[in-house]
């Protein structure tokens, strides 16, 4: 007798297997269970937070650094073994970016500190000693925006679990498939190498009211937001500690002592990573005169598009919409007379040229523009491969310029400079989280450098890069004449 099996069978089966492995392994009587067929899904967000609950009592007790050390290195692992498949899931999903750099950040996710990053200290004298140790928060409520959809929850897992927390997670809509798959993955990996089952959680539908109901959630001790402004400044007001990584609008200075031809090669590499939806990257450059024809140039052998004056109203038009409701934009919370056409968000450089009529004899790596000051390019923040380019008359002008643009998200700021005073004076005027000299700005997050990885940088609520220890308080153990005898 034959009996015909669906995959939707095939994969509750081998669920049960892996959460009964669990219960096996750990001694477990009781789990809860995903209402999904997707370990650490839930259908109700307040299923995921009382899963995510239990599982860090669990975590807490019984299982330590060591073995927290043991999971990150699995989802390391796990994370670059199946990067191809996840940066085509991301890509295919989200429709913004592009697949080689989605393979790239999914690299450098994987690089994200574990515990290594957790230091105690401790000290002694006659009476005798004090402990400072780094402990865990709890529970975590975070968020994850569809610009780094996995690769957030990647690094964040990371941290969060070497730092001992249990996260329940409310994505991006629009990146909710990819974020559940590997919501489901990272559980596997770490109950297939002992650890618990729902060390990481996720509501399978999430909404401005799922959010809602994490943020005020009581058995959520922490909120990280990573994502767009208004998303931060809802979780600032939820009266819980919380942690801001929100948006930023970085500016790049080139100076006259700059080696330009590096410069315009790195600019380029900065800008166009997956088609300037990262955060950090490149928004607007201001560039001294005297300099400025020869980096356009070197822009343009480093395949920039030069788009013409003629052609700027139409690419206007296209990735701009009248802000008629004067909405506010930006951590600063600003109201601008335009803002983004979503729909042209993060897409291949060509396509806007294919949209406005533009010709091209290659498909080029970026589009750029000189403009004004005051164009709504340079002040916006696109999340599109289009780099506006000003001319300055001084340095002083470049730095004037620079400030205003960035909007004090205090994000990431890059330049370009032989002059160590010149450095110095844009670096303590822009007071950004990210300050990358001579370099393409995705050093400041561990690129081909020695910056620190990480997808969530906490610029409005000062964190700043976040690590491992970030998501740790600290605890005073304070031991009194401990070597008397009385």
């Amino acid at each position: 007798m034959s009996m015909n099996i669906t995959e939707e069978q095939i994969e509750k089966i081998v669920r049960g297997i892996v959460e009964q492995k669990y219960k096996t392994k750990n001694n477990v009587s009781e789990t809860v269970v995903s209402t999904t067929n997707q370990l650490g899904v839930f259908t109700n967000i307040e299923d995921a937070i009382d899963a995510a609950e239990k599982t860090y009592k669990t975590l807490s007790m019984d299982f330590t650094l060591k073995e927290r050390q043991k999971y990150v290195d699995a989802i390391k692992e796990y994370v670059l073994q199946d990067k191809y498949n996840l940066a085509e899931m991301v890509v295919n999903e989200t429709k913004l970016g592009n697949y080689d750099s989605k393979i790239a950040k999914h690299e450098l996710a994987a690089r994200t500190g574990g515990t290594e990053e957790l230091h105690q200290s401790v000290k002694t004298g006659d009476t005798g000693l004090s402990l400072v140790e780094m402990a865990p928060f709890g529970v975590i409520g975070a968020t994850t925006p569809v610009t780094n959809p996995t690769e957030t929850i990647i690094s964040n897992s990371i941290s969060m679990i070497s730092a001992g927390n249990t996260v329940v997670f409310n994505v991006h809509p629009s990146s909710k498939n990819v974020c559940a798959y590997v919501v489901d993955k990272i559980n596997e990996v770490i109950v297939e190498c002992g650890g618990p089952l729902n060390v990481i959680t996720m509501v399978q539908n999430p909404t401005m009211e799922t959010l809602t109901k994490l943020s005020s959630s009581p058995k959520i001790n922490l909120l990280v937001g990573t994502g767009g402004p208004g998303l931060v400044r809802s979780l600032l007001k939820s009266g819980k500690k919380a942690i801001g990584a929100g948006a930023g609008n970085p500016p790049v200075i080139v100076d006259n002592t700059a080696h330009i031809s590096k410069a315009a090669r790195d600019i380029i590499t900065g800008h166009s990573f997956d088609n300037n939806i990262v955060c950090i990257l490149e928004k607007e450059v201001f560039v001294m005169e005297e300099v400025a024809n020869d980096l356009i140039n070197e822009m343009q052998n480093n395949n920039a598009y030069l788009l013409s004056q003629n052609d700027v109203q139409k690419l206007m038009s296209l990735v701009l919409m009248e802000n008629t409701n004067k909405d506010y934009v930006g951590c600063t919370y600003r109201q601008t007379s335009y803002k983004l056409n979503k729909d042209w968000v993060g897409k291949d450089p060509h396509k806007y040229l294919d949209a406005i009529g533009v010709s091209y004899d290659k498909k080029p790596q970026c589009i750029i523009v000189e403009t004004e000051f005051e164009h709504p390019f340079v002040q916006l923040e696109l999340l599109m491969p289009i780099l506006p380019i000003v001319r300055v008359s001084n340095f002083d002008e470049a730095v004037e310029y620079s400030v205003i643009a960035e909007h004090g998200n205090r994000h990431t700021a890059m330049i370009h400079s032989q002059n160590i005073t010149n450095i110095t004076r844009f670096a303590k005027a822009i007071n950004t989280t990210i300050f990358v000299k001579n370099a393409p700005s995705l050093a400041g997050i561990g690129v081909d450098s020695e910056g620190i990885v990480s997808f969530s940088i906490a610029g409005p609520t000062g964190e700043g890069i976040t690590t491992s220890k970030t998501f740790t308080r600290t605890r005073h153990c304070v031991l009194v004449d401990g070597f008397r005898i009385i």
